[in-house]
C-alpha cells in the first residue's frame, strides 16, 4: 500500500490580489516540500456535479459560474476572490478529495493527501467566504456514504479557524461526526463549545489565544480521541490547516511543526484501530510559507510511514 498525493496545476491558476494570504505561493511551497517523497501522484479530476449538489444548491453553482471574470478579479466578499481559473481550481479541489475517498475506500492506496487550493471549510451551502468556494471535505464525506457504503464518517478539522462551512453542510446528517479545534475569538466567530449540532454529532473545541502544545495535545487526547472512538467511523477525513503554527500571521496559537506531526499520528492511530487505516486529508489554511512547508512535510511523512 502507499500514500496518494492528489493535486492539479489548475489550483495554481487561482489568483488572488497582491498581498492576499491565500496565494499561489502556498501551493507551490507545499508541492516543493513534497517533491522528493515516494508518493502515488494523481491529477485531481473535476468533481462530479451530483457530488457537489449534495452540499450546494444549483443556484449557488450557477452564481459562481456567472461571476467568473474573463480577466482580472471579482470579489465575492472582502476576502474571497475569483480569477478566470478559480472555478476550475475549486471544482478540482473538491474532485481531489472525492478521488482520495475513491482510492482509499477502493483499496488502491492506504491514505491520501490532497494538495489543493482554494481551501473549502468556510464555504456554506450558498455562500463563498473565508477564501473558500466549495466545501470539498463535506462533499467527499457525503460521497463516501452514498457511493462506498460507509455507515459513518468522521471529519477532524485542526485548522486554526472554525470550519463553519463544513459544520453547516454536515450537521444535519447523523452519520457524520465533525470535530474542530480552533482559536476563539477569531474569524469566522463561530464554533462555541455549546454548539453540538442538531444530532449531537458536532464537537467544537475552542482554543484560547496562545494555546500551548501541551494544552492542544491534552484537548485532542481527552476529547477528540474518545469521541471518534465512540463514533467508530468507516473513514476519517481531515481538514488539514496549518495556521495554528506559532509563526502564522493570521492567528495567535502557539503550536509548532511537531504538533502537526503528533496529531497526524493520533489520527492514523484512530484510523488503524477503527477503519483499516483509511484517512483522506485535504489542505486548508497555513499562511507562513516556511511553517507551512515544514508542517505539511511532517503531516505527509506520517501518512506515508503509516501507509507502507
Amino acid at each position: 500500500m502507499a500514500t496518494a498525493l492528489i493535486s492539479h496545476k489548475a489550483c495554481l491558476g487561482h489568483v488572488t490580489p497582491p498581498g492576499h494570504p491565500e496565494r499561489v505561493a502556498r501551493l507551490e511551497t507545499v508541492l516543493a516540500a513534497l517533491e522528493l517523497m515516494d508518493l502515488v501522484r494523481v491529477d485531481a479530476p473535476f468533481a462530479a456535479e451530483d457530488d457537489v449538489l449534495r452540499a450546494h444548491p444549483k443556484s449557488y453553482l450557477d452564481h459562481l459560474a456567472g461571476s467568473v471574470p474573463e480577466n482580472g478579479l471579482v470579489a465575492l466578499d472582502p476576502d474571497t476572490f475569483l480569477s478566470p481559473q478559480s472555478l476550475e481550481a475549486g471544482w478540482r479541489a473538491a474532485g481531489a478529495v472525492v478521488k482520495g475517498v475513491d482510492m482509499v475506500m477502493g483499496g488502491e492506496v492506504a491514505n491520501a493527501f490532497c494538495a489543493v487550493r482554494p481551501p473549502g471549510h468556510h464555504a456554506e451551502q450558498a455562500t463563498a467566504m473565508g477564501f473558500c468556494l466549495l466545501g470539498s471535505v463535506a462533499i467527499a464525506s457525503k460521497h463516501a456514504l452514498d457511493h462506498h457504503g460507509a455507515n459513518r464518517v468522521a471529519v477532524i478539522d485542526f485548522d486554526v479557524h472554525h470550519g463553519n462551512g463544513t459544520q453547516a453542510l454536515l450537521e444535519d446528517d447523523p452519520r457524520i461526526l465533525f470535530c474542530s479545534t480552533h482559536q476563539v475569538p477569531l474569524f469566522p466567530g463561530t464554533g462555541e463549545a455549546a454548539d453540538d449540532g442538531p444530532h449531537g454529532t458536532v464537537l467544537n473545541l475552542p482554543l484560547r489565544r496562545g494555546c500551548s502544545s501541551g494544552d492542544f495535545r491534552a484537548i485532542v487526547s481527552n476529547h477528540v480521541v474518545p469521541r471518534v472512538e465512540a463514533f467508530s467511523p468507516d473513514l476519517i477525513l481531515v481538514s488539514a490547516g496549518f495556521d495554528a503554527h506559532q509563526n502564522d500571521p493570521l492567528a495567535e496559537t502557539d503550536l509548532d511543526t511537531e504538533d502537526f506531526r503528533w496529531i497526524t499520528g493520533v489520527i492514523c492511530d484512530l484510523a488503524e484501530k477503527l477503519c483499516g487505516g483509511r484517512v483522506v486529508s485535504s489542505l486548508e489554511g497555513g499562511y507562513d510559507l516556511d511553517a507551512l512547508a515544514a508542517s505539511v512535510r511532517a503531516h505527509v511523512e506520517v501518512l506515508e510511514e503509516r501507509g507502507r
